[in-house]
């Protein structure tokens, strides 16, 4: 898949995350997800995408899971 679709989906997940916050772990994980395709395609992940990542893991790892 390439870089631009998977954004678009990453796009997607976080307007949810916004729009639906009951779901936001597993949407979370979803959006983990994408990052692990955008890797595995051997695509360089964008700085803001990195910054989204680490904001996850950081309140994922604040909230005591």
């Amino acid at each position: 898949m390439a870089l631009e679709q998977i954004k678009a989906q990453i796009e997607l997940l976080v307007q949810q995350m916004i729009n639906q916050p009951a779901d936001q772990r597993e949407l979370q994980e979803m959006l983990r997800e994408k990052f692990r395709e955008l890797r595995a395609q051997g695509l360089t992940v964008p700085d803001d995408l990195l910054e989204l990542e680490r904001r996850l893991d950081e309140d994922f790892y604040n909230s005591g899971n």
